[in-house]
């Protein structure tokens, strides 16, 4: 900053955010009422194809919400508002729960028994092979969903029961208008989307030490796109105030510090390196004794 100052113009609300996030979620009823009446080999296959895509995406836009990226910090309850309303197309309540962990994840990157994304000392010991690895990224939504109540289990909040009796209702709503069909479609396709899926390679892509001495990795590839730039990552930890859409802007201003760094191109190809490159497992991470006060959400 002090030597790009013109940076801080972009720590700002992406308003088009909102907007991206209502047609979404509107996509996604819309595709919950044409496959009510399909073949359950289509409904499967529109799932992974589709509804996969959709959801891994709208978990993101969640991630930007958690940043108070839709309506400013200055509107806070604005956005965890609007969090639970983006959660509703993924079937499993997340929102509230996800911030909440993901700011500790910020404040203190591989805090050993602070931040969930570290894996499980079982994990690092069982999935040590190259298949138990691969269904280690197929199961990565379920690892993802008990790891905080094992490794740093926190007191349910108000809003957390608010997301929780909000997304039940939606799933009883979309079940008694369509049909078991819709509703399994909803569900199989955030589980399919954040675990054996192209899109998925980030969380591997991310922090995990395939250099070491580098624990944070960007992705410059087309999946941006469809993932509000969380490849720019190294951006995104150093500015996590400057929403996705302005990450790009970030390495160009900056260009000296981030054009070196290492980096990716293709998160399918980390998916299949973490798999094959006996050297690399959920171990992999850079993890830290936390020293002094520690304070969370």
């Amino acid at each position: 900053l002090a030597k790009h100052p013109e940076i801080k113009a972009l720590m700002k609300p992406d308003y088009n955010l909102v907007w991206v996030v209502v047609l979404m979620v509107l996509a996604q009823l819309t595709a919950f009422y044409l496959v009510k009446d399909l073949d359950w080999k289509w409904v499967v296959f529109w799932a992974y194809v589709f509804g996969s895509c959709i959801s891994h995406s709208m978990t993101l836009a969640i991630h930007e919400i958690s940043h108070n990226s839709a309506f400013g910090n200055s509107k806070a309850m604005w956005n965890r508002w609007f969090g639970i309303f983006a959660n509703l197309p993924l079937g499993l309540p997340y929102s509230i729960s996800f911030k909440r962990y993901h700011m500790d994840h910020h404040r203190y990157l591989g805090g050993d028994g602070i931040d969930v994304d570290i894996p499980t000392n079982f994990e690092g010991w069982f999935f040590c092979t190259r298949f138990r690895k691969f269904i280690w990224i197929v199961l990565q939504p379920f690892f993802y969903a008990i790891r905080p109540l094992c490794i740093n289990p926190k007191p349910i909040t108000r809003l957390e029961i608010i997301n929780l009796l909000a997304q039940l209702s939606f799933d009883v709503v979309i079940y008694y208008l369509w049909g078991v069909k819709s509703t399994f479609y909803m569900l199989a396709g955030s589980v399919l989307g954040l675990g054996l899926h192209p899109i998925s390679g980030h969380f591997i892509a991310e922090h995990y030490m395939f250099l070491k001495g580098h624990e944070t990795y960007s992705y410059y590839g087309p999946l941006n796109l469809l993932t509000f730039n969380v490849g720019y990552h190294n951006e995104h930890h150093d500015f996590p105030n400057i929403p996705g859409k302005s990450l790009p802007l970030v390495k160009k201003i900056a260009a000296e510090y981030y054009d070196n760094l290492p980096q990716y191109n293709s998160w399918i190809k980390v998916l299949y390196d973490f798999v094959m490159d006996d050297t690399i497992s959920p171990y992999s991470r850079m993890k830290r004794q936390l020293k002094g006060e520690v304070k969370q959400d």
